[in-house]
């Protein structure tokens, strides 16, 4: 995992690199052996990902920041960051590394085989970041993981290509193990009652910079109004206006977190018209100016 720091930029562009098999695209750690790779400050830090993030905590707790939202680690967390996302890694009460007995799995978009288009795991970027698994779940994904471990410590001493296959093979298992749980704190999704909501996800991800409305987006996807509303109600409790307002706000916080451009060509990006009306949203939505914010970062 290089760390590249971009001028002063506050947060560190970190893309995937194996530093114990050169050339794979999987890597299997444990948390304890993060801290002689990072210096202690960077758990202060915002790092954003090019691949995926996975982690089991077996004991200890800490918290996990995924996009600026603040995740508490205890024994049964399951953590998910996806690529294009921003972390900071789990914490202590000090702010240095959290006194955790968990398992990582890194690995590219690429590594795992290709899965059925009805099981979003890797590729859905609304997916959620953490779970909290029972006893029984806790276990399963333990031992499963074990497996993964296993087969990655003897890679060395076995033929490359079969145990790389089969590194595949085991990690789309546990991928699809993840896409059975249900969604926290909703139970399983109710299939064709939450299909408006997820066409709608997918096409605010592509048009939140140039649809800012939301009956723009209930055109476009062939519902009325009223119907998009409630089936945003429905899934999230927040209308498709406050929703396509959060999108928007997110990307600006990552922007401001991960990039040196100025606060106008930011507003330029998201499809504001002026900086002045950026500004006026963004302090609205979050508390905070735009440069405010930045700081705040560093």
């Amino acid at each position: 995992m290089p760390m590249v720091e971009m001028g002063q930029t506050p947060v560190i562009e970190r893309g995937y690199r194996n530093p114990t098999r050169p050339g794979l695209r999987l890597e299997v750690l444990t948390f304890t052996d993060l801290p002689p790779r990072l210096p202690h400050e960077e758990y202060r830090r915002v790092h954003r990902l090019d691949f995926h993030h996975l982690t089991l905590v077996h004991d200890g707790t800490g918290t996990l920041m995924v996009d600026f939202v603040d995740h508490p680690c205890r024994p049964g967390t399951l953590l998910h960051v996806r690529p294009g996302q921003v972390q900071r890694l789990p914490t202590g009460p000090d702010g240095g590394p959290a006194d955790l007995d968990a398992t990582i799995v890194l690995f590219t978009p690429d590594f795992p085989p290709r899965l059925p288009t009805t099981v979003r795991v890797t590729d859905d970027p609304f997916g959620p970041a953490s779970w909290q698994l029972g006893p029984d779940d806790h276990d399963r994904f333990r031992r499963a993981l074990a497996d993964l471990a296993a087969e990655y410590a003897d890679l060395p001493d076995q033929d490359r290509e079969i145990t790389k296959e089969l590194l595949r093979q085991l990690l789309s298992g546990i991928l699809l193990r993840i896409a059975r749980l249900p969604a926290p704190d909703t139970g399983p999704e109710k299939g064709a009652a939450q299909q408006p909501y997820r066409l709608f996800q997918h096409e605010l991800e592509r048009s939140f910079a140039v649809l800012r409305q939301a009956h723009d987006y209930a055109a476009r996807l062939g519902y009325s109004l009223k119907t998009l509303n409630r089936a945003c109600q429905r899934a999230t409790g927040h209308t498709a206006k406050q929703l396509i307002d959060a999108r928007v706000t997110l990307e600006a916080k990552r922007l401001l977190a991960h990039t040196e451009l100025p606060v106008a060509a930011i507003s330029n990006r998201l499809g504001f018209t002026e900086p002045t009306n950026f500004n006026k949203f963004f302090t609205r939505a979050t508390g905070q100016t735009p440069g405010t914010f930045r700081d705040l970062q560093s």
